[in-house]
């Protein structure tokens, strides 16, 4: 047997969160780096919980009847600038293509930073008449967005996978109704799939997406006390329509111009949920999005070892088919170094099996989550592996939920929003009287934004006075240090 240092991660989460999740991501192999700045590769692990991510949400939007459909990556310069507040917003992270071979361009081609232009131009021929509404299209794509800022692996990319809804109703009613369904179907991902607690609200006007009316996000709380945006849905009204020429023959006989939405969710939430999940030994995967919900590994010696991995290949096929299992039955690393590796892999459950296991006809299984150890007689191996599993998806949620809400501190003072942004973090929730004034001088006295004004809390506001400057208040909202 061969005497192999484990791959452990050298700095503690508590002590350097950034240092920590690089070394979480990297040395676990979910991802890595590319000659490509900004870029990087995801790895088996971390593609495959895109891959059920997407299935899932995919399911959900056909069920809600929106139907996937796909757009060119390039898109022309004259179709990007016919919606101006838009293009502003993403000027700064287009990249450019300007010449094919020796031959420069007529007119440059952005690489997709988000499909709207593309999509719209092609809208504008295909709805005439109201019979032709609601048209609800979504497709699942990679986009590019020059950051200028440090990148992060998933949280902050150069290029990203994400799903582009786009829908075109008929009337502004029609059209809002749709906002509760979608952001539904993303709580319900992050909830079941992710164990993620996210906060849904809407945004202030100063951080609502470039040329939309409205923007609802869902907001998560980060290890290190920043926010960070989640999914979000778009309410565009009709500055699309009027910029593309978007309109119908309405049931009256007129023309009108129809009512836009857009909402995404992306690769951004793996790293969310990694680096909310993880601990000192590394990642800490929900058993919904483990590509290994559970590994078997043997327990031997030399005179046992024959007999062991073949009990343990049969446990492995009784297992099979039930779960996502593998069997690690690697002669030259020790079960020590095996117990490492998986769990800085983050794989939900372990299996031990060795000689005076087999003698009782249990095992014992560990949970990553908490490390509980538990003995299982292999008569009931699916049945109370299948428990644990199900335990550790709501323990994890649990967990995110219960530090989201003892991270959220509700203030009344503008001293204290300061105290609490620039000494502890978190969120701050807080009256507010909704003057972008008021929003801009938190933004300048303790580097936070708005993150949203949570749906949750809004009555709240009712008789109270702006946090700020102490006018009658409007709203309830978080501010928090953020990516």
């Amino acid at each position: 047997m061969e005497d192999n240092k484990p791959n452990k991660i050298s700095i503690k989460k508590s002590d350097d969160f950034s240092q920590w999740y690089i070394q979480a991501i990297i040395k676990s192999e979910f991802m890595d780096y590319t000659s490509v700045s900004g870029a990087f590769a995801l790895r088996p692990d971390s593609y495959f919980i895109w891959e059920a991510v997407q299935k899932a949400t995919d399911e959900l939007f056909k069920n809600e009847g929106i139907l996937n459909v796909y757009f060119p990556l390039l898109i022309p310069e004259k179709l990007l600038e016919k919606e101006k507040e838009h293009i502003e917003g993403f000027s700064p992270e287009v990249a450019w293509v300007t010449e094919t071979g020796n031959s420069k361009l007529d007119e440059r081609l952005a690489i997709r930073p988000t499909s709207e232009t593309i999509m719209y131009d092609s809208f504008s021929k295909w709805i005439r008449s109201w019979r032709d509404l609601p048209l609800r299209y979504n497709q699942w794509n990679n986009v590019i967005r020059w950051e200028f800022r440090h990148p992060t692996p998933f949280l902050r990319t150069r290029e990203f996978l994400w799903n582009e809804g786009h829908t075109v109703f008929a009337t502004k009613e029609e059209a809002e109704g749709e906002r509760d369904a979608i952001l539904g179907i993303y709580q319900k991902i992050l909830e079941e799939y992710f164990a993620l607690y996210g906060v849904a609200g809407k945004k202030t006007d100063s951080e609502k997406f470039a040329g939309a009316e409205a923007t609802y996000s869902i907001e998560h709380l980060m290890p290190d006390g920043s926010a960070i945006q989640g999914p979000d849905f778009h309410s565009d009204g009709q500055r699309f329509a009027v910029a593309f020429d978007i309109k119908f023959l309405n049931k009256d006989g007129k023309q009108s111009y129809a009512y836009q939405n857009t909402f995404a969710i992306s690769t951004r939430e793996i790293g969310v949920m990694l680096a909310t999940h993880g601990d000192d030994r590394g990642l800490v995967v929900p058993p919904k999005l483990s590509r290994i919900q559970c590994v078997i590994i043997p327990i031997y010696n030399d005179e046992s070892k024959v007999h062991v991995i073949e009990e343990a290949k049969i446990l492995y096929k009784k297992i099979k088919g039930r779960m996502r299992v593998h069997l690690d039955d690697r002669d030259s690393y020790s079960p020590g170094w095996k117990f490492n590796e998986w769990e800085l892999r983050g794989v939900p459950l372990r299996i031990e099996i060795g000689p005076k296991d087999i003698q009782k006809k249990s095992v014992v299984a560990v949970r990553r989550d908490n490390g509980e150890k538990f003995t299982i007689k292999v008569a009931d191996i699916i049945e109370k592996t299948e428990e644990l599993l199900k335990a550790i998806q709501e323990n994890l949620y649990k967990k995110s939920k219960n530090f989201v809400d003892s991270n959220t501190h509700e203030v009344k003072t503008y001293q204290q929003i300061k105290d609490v942004l620039t000494k502890k973090g978190g969120f701050v929730q807080t009256p507010w009287c909704g003057s972008k004034d008021c929003e801009a001088k938190v933004k300048r006295d303790t580097a936070a934004k708005a993150t949203n004004m949570p749906f949750d809390v809004q009555d709240k506001a009712k008789g109270k006075s702006c946090a700020i400057c102490g006018s009658s208040a409007k709203f309830i909202v978080n501010f928090a240090k953020s990516y």
